[in-house]
């Protein structure tokens, strides 16, 4: 069995999801950022950066880096037909994907959210917020050009990309906008949203009454 340590709204979601979408039976250990759970001995012996997510795998193998586990996942349960296979051209495409949103958004995400650990000027966190910001809209802008009329990541197959992508979309501070700026963004949202496996964990990421904009929300909306 898998475990996953997981926190809400983190890049456990995009992971959870796919756990989900494979069947495979996995446990949650929960984390809670705010309390410092990240940052306990016990779990930076695991993950020395004290980030979450984390994946145990069922020979008690630790990974750390999201998009790396969706690939090992999509890689042990093929069957699943999650990625491309290896080799092809749409895998290359898949790799492109995944690695380029790694690196580029996610990364500008963590500055955004937490831009003092980017300086050590500490007047220069409101700076490093701005360019982070700056950095997410030129780069979501270029997600929503490779795109194109999809309507997925990879096409006309849903893909893990697709949880990874739309995850980065739900951080971005202004996503109650994102949808109208983008609209093939917001109708890659709204098809992943509405997939049982995302159904089944989206109340525990985005509680019902909670203070996310898209605690309520359904999917429903548009095509």
């Amino acid at each position: 069995m898998y475990t996953l340590y997981w926190a809400a709204d983190t890049g456990a979601f995009a992971v959870q999801a796919v756990l989900e979408e494979l069947g495979q039976p996995y446990r949650r250990e929960i984390l809670v950022t705010a309390a410092g759970d990240h940052r306990r001995p016990d779990y930076t012996a695991l993950n020395p950066m004290a980030q979450v997510p984390s994946l145990r795998l069922p020979d008690g193998t630790v990974m750390t880096e999201s998009a790396a586990m969706l690939l090992h996942l999509c890689d042990a349960h093929p069957e699943a037909g999650l990625l491309p296979p290896p080799g092809s051209v749409e895998r290359a495409l898949a790799y492109r994907w995944l690695l380029w949103l790694a690196t580029g958004l996610y990364e500008s995400d963590l500055r955004y959210y937490y831009p003092d650990r980017y300086t050590a000027d500490p007047q220069g966190a409101e700076g490093v917020q701005v360019a982070a910001l700056a950095r997410m809209d030129r780069l979501l802008a270029l997600a929503a050009d490779l795109l194109g009329e999809g309507p997925y990541a990879l096409g006309e197959r849903f893909s893990a990309v697709d949880p990874y992508l739309v995850m980065l979309v739900l951080w971005h501070p202004a996503r109650t906008e994102i949808h109208g700026r983008h609209p093939g963004l917001g109708r890659l949202a709204r098809l992943v949203r509405r997939r049982p496996a995302v159904e089944r964990i989206w109340a525990q990421h985005f509680p019902p009454g909670g203070d996310s904009p898209w605690s309520t929300w359904t999917g429903s909306s548009g095509s």
